[in-house]
């Protein structure tokens, strides 16, 4: 006997979150929840704001409407669904059908803030490669190359991921790579989407000798994963991709192409953030997500992030949910 409940959640965020233009005070999305006899399978669905090409009640709307089908025939026909309830929708059967393994990767990339001793001590407690974040192209590109070449210089078995978002010129790309040294440009891992353009992007790569990574433009109508010059990986957010088969044939090919594949949080609750730390071990062994967004929040979900203290509300705690 097949059965659904869909919950809805708004969680408090910290007051500082900026997605683009918009500031973030609360995080909205579902929980869908599938029974067929005593399987559960669950998956969050969590459009982000000023990325997703759907809002949250476009989402809920849709999954209504695909939650009906499968409770009436069992099937689930994902192509023309929306990225986020593609993939909320495929990692509740993955959970259904006991598919998706145990255990994650809890290990995460954290977010430089500015203090390298702060740093330091977050990098002393990882096991393995020592590897941080930091988000570019929001100030003056001369200041985001003067920050990233002084942690590069503090820590010298540092790697370093940077992201632009597609917010530099060529000419502000040039002036980040011009305050880090050369020989700490092998040291960041990849720098995601300098420039407005793919073209513009891979010419910088090619200029700086610095590693560059796709991420929009996995996004992008009619993109193939490919061997390129300068570009070392792909970064991967399942929620603005699409269902668990389309992430898996990315990484894939990806890995037959000889690119590492990140896979990274599109500020998922903390029930999100679990599945795809075990996502991530599963099909990413090895190489360090970038899930290092639960301090963003003031609540957690139904379960606890590793280490965080926040406050939990559970299933229960939301409102009545929908259910067929």
């Amino acid at each position: 006997m097949r059965s659904v409940k869909l919950y809805k959640y708004q969680l408090p965020m910290d007051s500082g979150v900026i997605l683009r233009s918009q500031r973030l005070s609360e995080r909205e999305g579902w929980i869908i929840e599938l029974r067929n006899g005593d399987a559960v399978g669950r998956g969050e669905v969590a459009p982000l704001p000023e990325f997703s090409v759907e809002s949250a009640e476009q989402a809920g709307k849709q999954l209504q409407e695909l939650a009906q089908i499968w409770q009436e025939s069992g099937l689930l026909e994902l192509n023309n669904a929306f990225p986020s309830v593609a993939f909320g929708l495929s990692m509740a059967l993955l959970g259904l059908n006991n598919e998706l393994p145990e255990q994650g990767n809890f290990t995460v990339a954290p977010l430089c803030c500015g203090d390298p001793d702060e740093l330091i001590h977050r990098l002393n407690q990882m096991e393995g490669q020592k590897v941080a974040k930091i988000k570019v192209g929001m100030y003056e590109a001369v200041r985001d190359g003067m920050v990233a070449n002084m942690f590069l210089e503090a820590i010298p078995d540092l790697m370093l991921r940077l992201d632009a978002n597609r917010g530099w010129t060529p000419t502000k790309a040039q002036q980040f790579a011009k305050y880090v040294q050369p020989q700490y440009r092998s040291r960041i891992d990849f720098l995601e989407e300098p420039c407005k353009t793919p073209q513009d992007s891979l010419h910088f790569a090619h200029e700086t000798g610095i590693a560059i990574a796709w991420d929009e433009t996995v996004r992008d109508a009619g993109f193939q994963v490919e061997a390129q010059e300068g570009v070392s990986a792909l970064v991967i957010k399942p929620t603005l991709v699409g269902s668990v088969e389309r992430c898996c044939a990315l990484i894939e090919q990806a890995h037959q192409q000889g690119l590492s594949v990140v896979i990274s949080s599109s500020l998922e609750s903390s029930f999100g953030l679990q599945q795809l730390a075990r996502f991530a071990h599963w099909k990413t062994p090895g190489t360090v997500p970038g899930l290092d967004t639960i301090s963003l929040f003031k609540q957690q979900l139904e379960v606890s992030w590793p280490g965080s203290q926040l406050p939990i509300i559970t299933l229960a705690d939301l409102e009545q949910p929908w259910q067929i």
